[in-house]
């Protein structure tokens, strides 16, 4: 096994990924709560008190949710950086001390095994970074909550393995839907979510040689549904000249259900 991982949940309720080495064993947010995250831990295999970490992306609820309670229940270490630990603030409750590290933002940290690279993104919060996992030659590319899909995130996520990749709305459902005109505004903004479209542009620019498995990420509950986004991320990739089915799989992510572990090889 080089990297192995599941998405915990993921949506706008509430976010989660787990993603492992033999040795080093890591959670991404945890925007559900202490329970939530018990259950989804069970239900994907995984041993919650054999995590040596969390990282965070940035402050929004649907991020950071049980993320105090989870880091005290199984005395994890958080990293986050400067400016997502001040915007958290109190939102954690009481931590000592020696579970509280900066992750600086734009940099690589390495965790055991595994070396973490962190990249900002496009998104109303403090200073909203994401991730890319190495190890051995291997790449998994966490990209959600932006705006956009700048060319310097293009950059660092190209040729990954593996995609975790927001495709949050559909832009008619949202502009037809029940949102007040400012929420829908800033969804479509430079600093809220990718439509199903830009996701599917965005990754046919990043798709590798060696990618295998995208999957669909943070889809709107309101503005979304996961056919949808299969169908329109699959046929623009068609239009751009990748077939899916041979060799690259597309996958749904749930708000509340783990994805099966995957194993990067």
């Amino acid at each position: 096994m080089t990297i192995e991982f599941s998405v915990l949940a993921s949506g706008s309720t509430g976010n989660a990924f787990y993603v492992g080495t033999k040795n080093q064993k890591l959670l991404v947010d945890a925007g559900l709560s202490g329970k939530q995250m018990d259950r989804l831990f069970q239900e994907a295999g995984v041993n919650p008190a054999e995590l040596n970490g969390i990282l965070v992306t940035h402050e929004h609820s649907d991020h950071i949710k049980g993320l105090g309670i989870f880091a005290r229940r199984y005395n994890l270490p958080i990293y986050a950086n400067e400016a997502t630990w001040n915007a958290m603030g109190n939102q954690l409750g009481k931590l000592e001390t020696d579970q509280k590290f900066v992750f600086p933002y734009a940099s690589t940290k390495t965790f055991g095994d595994l070396d973490v690279e962190s990249f900002g993104v496009s998104h109303d919060a403090a200073q909203p970074m994401f991730y890319v996992f190495h190890k051995e030659g291997k790449k998994v590319a966490l990209v959600t909550d932006l705006g956009y899909v700048s060319d310097r995130i293009k950059k660092t996520v190209e040729g990954a393995d593996a995609y975790i990749f927001e495709a949050n709305h559909d832009v008619e459902m949202l502009r037809m839907g029940r949102y007040p005109w400012n929420v829908k505004r800033r969804i479509l903004g430079d600093m809220g979510h990718v439509s199903n479209e830009d996701s599917a542009h965005a990754l046919a620019d990043i798709i590798g040689e060696q990618t295998k498995r995208i999957y669909l990420a943070h889809l709107s509950k309101d503005n979304n549904m996961k056919d949808l986004a299969r169908m329109s991320v699959g046929n623009t990739l068609t239009e751009r000249g990748i077939t899916l089915g041979k060799g690259i799989d597309l996958y749904d992510t749930d708000p509340s259900t783990p994805t099966p572990i995957y194993v990067v090889n």
